[in-house]
């Protein structure tokens, strides 16, 4: 994990349009719709409120009366992994979806319109991580940085680096920042100078129940009160605190299996 903050104003607020290939959004989809905005509201303390319905139930989860998070209801018929999934600016998300079926990678939903909302389609990477594009409209993406119950941080959690590093730096533009050391395996992805994200080679640790995937952090106040409200509210710790150049960070699961990572960061 790198350091990095979004472009955010004085109150943490990210209202400027995203450079291509500057994560812009997360989304979940879930099973239980009802049950994951409880656990995520005692979790970050999110309210929520209605999105675009093109891909069925999709809220918006606020945290200080300002978006920074999605989550939508799965069909009971589509059996897909329950995971956050990080979006990427874009400005042509037709283009950048060609571009990455041209380098090996797969475009499995859209590129469709999210009502007046934007332009968004889904893809994978050619190890098989899924990711989003999103090109904006109306909706800017997340609107908050910086603070508790926000996301801070994407990172590509894959075999090796090298051959999918070149596969985003081809489709999203991004200059690369090799971490120089003889056991550690990362990428830092650059736009404009600045890191927006990782790419972490852990070769055969990688979980063979997961594959390769994006991983994202979000920001708490406190990580082991955190990991102790996780497990009350029906989550599952899979890596406890520790910690970090960045601060104290744990990996979790909420109850229908999604991971992500909190992060405690100096203050």
């Amino acid at each position: 994990m790198t350091e990095v903050r979004g472009a955010a104003g004085p109150n943490g607020d990210t209202d400027a349009r995203r450079a291509p290939g500057t994560p812009c959004w997360v989304s979940l989809m879930v099973h239980g719709l009802t049950a994951t905005e409880e656990f995520y509201g005692a979790l970050f303390g999110w309210e929520f409120e209605p999105g675009p319905q093109q891909l069925g139930a999709y809220v918006r989860a606020l945290r200080d009366g300002r978006e920074v998070a999605g989550i939508g209801q799965l069909s009971p018929d589509l059996h897909l992994p329950i995971a956050w999934t990080p979006y990427f600016a874009s400005d042509d998300v037709d283009l950048t979806a060609e571009t990455a079926r041209l380098c090996g990678g797969t475009v499995g939903v859209g590129p469709l319109d999210a009502a007046e909302a934007g332009r968004m389609a889904i893809a994978s990477d050619p190890s098989g991580a899924v990711f989003g594009i999103w090109q904006a409209a109306a909706h800017l993406g997340t609107a908050l940085s910086g603070v508790p119950g926000t996301p801070v941080w994407d990172e590509l959690l894959t075999f090796e680096t090298s051959s999918v590093a070149k596969f985003y730096e081809t489709v999203f533009g991004y200059e690369e920042e090799p971490v120089v050391s003889a056991d550690f395996d990362y990428v830092a992805l650059h736009v404009g100078g600045r890191p927006v994200a990782g790419i972490h080679g852990v070769g055969l640790s990688l979980p063979r129940d997961r594959g390769p995937h994006w991983l994202t952090y979000f920001e708490v106040a406190d990580v082991e009160a955190t990991l102790r409200e996780v497990t009350e509210l029906g989550g599952q710790v899979l890596k406890p605190a520790r910690d970090s150049a960045h601060g104290r960070v744990a990996t979790v699961a909420d109850p229908e299996g999604a991971i992500f990572s909190v992060v405690q960061s100096p203050r």
